[in-house]
């Protein structure tokens, strides 16, 4: 799998899809959602999809080779690679801004048919893949990355985000004891309860949720299906459209409404066309930290206790988690303080010299203008302004701000780019704001950050690759499920109704072939109406007079009757198939 174009930092997500480890039961679900989703969308879906489908290669009968999708979809100005189950947000919408869409490898078990709380290949291929053919949405979603990648994410998100994986690869883990799906759903309570506050990336998050995922488009009163978690999922593709989901116009104000994976959803929203998307995006990003920085993105980063970056007027970016914004008399910016390994940048590449291991304990610096020259950012000042104030290599200076932060020392280097002034070193320094010591000449050398205000704060590290690991950024790999021999003799059999069915075998030698394994199948898996109904389908279309069709449609009928859910499944199946 080619990933040399890719950070190093992102190259870890992505595996190998391994094709060999889907079994026939894995295929035989493939089939199934695949079909039903294509004669239910081909109708209710707009009207990109089924054309999408065709476009980025995704086949009905089988399950898709994710490089093959790739270069379907390399004609639209992306390519797909192959990831295991939940990744990081971070590391997703990072990928999507390069224009990689990542897939999830892993297929969805018979017990989640309908609906899957892990993302799979059903999800990300068959629904997010054939919605990229349309210009305007692949605009919108490249756009919508670049801006979800700023955000600033929370270490309660991050919290969040592992509980939420913990429980959904204990779902879908067949060797999975009730014990621990209900352990994992506990804590995952007990973390979303403990939420303190909404952050960016979870505003981000939700407004994903209600478009790329769980879009509609077109009339508020006749809406058409859009969002993938809506095109990979049965139960919900019908059920969204119907009068019990509430429809409402699409405004930035969706990211005021909350969601359960766990739930089908009670309301949805309707864009009137894909630039309406683009729109609403833009809406929320002006009131993203980002764009508005200052006093106020700097609460948010606070608030957040991850690692963010305050980006200076003067392009200086500096990064770490950032605990204090101290303020004059007049609450503005004076001095900001932060914690644990901080990294500064410029043009988010990372200054020699100034790693998170150089500034393994934290970073701070006066924000603002200087008395001497109230009104120019000293990033601007030239050679001899600095001169006047003894900013000189080998001088003592004592640089007095507007805010009444006071800094002293002696001048060991000054480091320029771009013709601006980025960073003083001091050595022998000592800062101090209203008799409160920010910097003592005993700490070491001081590196003043220079400039006067902050117009920009975003989610991570500038030099993400140079940072290194964070606490968004973990690779985890889906466990690999491990089958009892009653599961294999099962995959066996479904393996023998696929090799009949590509055998093309007919007429009395199908009925033969079937016949064997539908009793094996009566002894062995009873309870399981997928095989006979991928039976019933080739008897009625290769052998319709078969002695096998009554007794086929009489055990489904039977097994209808063990619940709603399943009396469902095996209905829309035997729709398709003919027999009703």
């Amino acid at each position: 799998m080619e990933t040399d174009f890719l950070p190093p930092h992102l190259r870890k997500y992505v595996v190998e899809q391994h094709y060999e480890k889907y079994t026939p039961v894995d295929q035989a679900v493939w089939r199934y959602v695949l079909r039903q989703l294509k004669a239910f969308l081909s109708k209710h879906a707009h009207e990109c999809y089924v054309e999408g489908l065709n476009k980025t290669g995704i086949d009905i009968e089988r399950i898709p080779r994710i490089e093959d999708v790739s270069k379907k979809i390399q004609e639209f100005g992306w390519r797909a690679l192959p990831v295991s189950g939940f990744i990081p947000p971070a590391a997703f919408m990072e990928l999507q801004s390069l224009g990689v869409l990542p897939i999830a490898s892993d297929m969805r078990t018979l017990d989640h048919l309908l609906y899957t709380p892990a993302p799979d290949i059903v999800h990300e291929a068959a629904g997010h893949a054939p919605i990229l053919i349309h210009p305007e949405f692949s605009d919108y979603l490249r756009q919508y990355a670049q801006v979800a990648k700023k955000a600033i994410i929370s270490k309660e998100d991050l919290d969040l985000y592992e509980a939420i994986r913990d429980l959904s690869d204990i779902k879908e883990n067949p060797a999975s004891t009730p014990e621990q799906v209900k352990a994992a759903e506990e804590h995952l309570d007990k973390v979303g309860k403990s939420i303190s506050h909404i952050s960016e990336a979870s505003e981000l998050s939700r407004m994903n949720w209600w478009t790329a995922e769980y879009g509609l488009i077109g009339e508020l009163d006749n809406p058409k299906i859009f969002g993938a978690g809506l095109l990979s999922s049965v139960g919900e593709s019908k059920w969204c459209l119907s009068q019990k989901v509430k429809k409402i116009p699409l405004t930035v104000d969706c990211i005021k409404t909350s969601y359960d994976i766990t739930e089908p959803q009670p309301q949805l929203f309707v864009a009137k066309d894909f630039k309406t998307l683009v729109r609403v995006l833009d809406e929320m990003a002006d009131q993203m930290a980002f764009r508005i920085g200052g006093l106020k993105g700097l609460n948010k980063a606070i608030e957040a206790q991850s690692v963010n970056t305050a980006e200076l007027n003067s392009g200086l970016q500096i990064s770490g988690q950032i605990v204090e914004a101290i303020t004059d008399s007049n609450g503005t910016l004076a001095y900001l303080r932060l914690q644990g390994p901080s990294q500064l940048s410029y043009q988010d590449h990372e200054l020699p010299g100034h790693d998170q291991k150089y500034h393994a304990h934290g970073f701070g610096t006066p924000v603002g203008f200087l008395k001497a020259y109230p009104n120019q950012c000293p990033s601007t000042f030239t050679a001899d302004q600095w001169s006047a104030l003894n900013v000189v290599p080998g001088k003592e200076t004592r640089l007095e701000f507007v805010s009444g932060v006071v800094v002293t020392g002696k001048v060991q280097s000054v480091l320029e780019k771009d013709g601006k002034t980025l960073v003083l070193a001091l050595t022998d320094a000592k800062a101090e704001l209203n008799g409160r010591i920010l910097f003592a000449p005993e700490w070491g050398t001081f590196d003043m950050a220079v400039g006067s205000t902050v117009p920009s704060v975003f989610g991570g590290p500038a030099d993400r690759e140079a940072y290194g690991e964070t606490t968004d950024f973990v690779a985890k790999r889906v466990p690999a499920p491990k089958y009892s021999t009653e599961e294999l003799q099962r995959q066996n059999l479904y393996g023998q109704v696929r090799k009949i069915r590509e055998d093309k075998l007919q007429g009395a030698a199908l009925t033969d072939a079937l016949e064997k394994v539908l009793a094996a199948h009566k002894t062995l898996m009873p309870t399981d109406w997928l095989l006979l109904m991928e039976s019933l389908e080739l008897v009625l279309s290769r052998h319709p007079e078969s002695k096998l069709k009554k007794q086929i449609e009489d055990d489904l009928t039977t097994l209808s009757k063990k619940d709603e859910k399943t009396h469902g499944l095996i209905q829309d199946g035997l729709v398709l198939a003919g027999a009703l």
